[in-house]
């Protein structure tokens, strides 16, 4: 498990882009209080998701339209069509920690 944030640092409805030691991007979501965690390059079009917006449980990628379930990580809308990889989150003293 990697520390990557704080929970105060990702207000409801918001995310949060971090990057990996390795470079890569994921995005936080905060989804009516619950952390989640998800790559940040829609599976589309690499287009950081980060660009998007979150309603409810779906980012929606700028892009193209496409939207992805944060939870599981599934294509919601097209054209997205492969799903997100998802990250198991857990919170221990207001801190988000990552399972890679």
């Amino acid at each position: 498990m990697i520390d990557v944030a704080s929970i105060k640092e990702i207000p409801l409805g918001k995310t949060k882009r971090i990057r990996l030691a390795n470079g890569q991007a994921v995005l936080l979501c905060n989804v009516a209080g619950a952390i989640f965690a998800v790559d940040d390059q829609c599976t589309h079009e690499d287009a950081s998701l980060y660009l998007g917006c979150l309603k409810g449980e779906e980012i929606h990628c700028s892009l193209h339209g496409g939207r992805f379930n944060v939870k599981t990580g599934a294509p919601t809308h097209e054209p997205a069509e492969i799903a997100l990889k998802t990250y198991k989150v857990t919170i221990e003293q207001e801190r988000i920690l990552l399972e890679l």
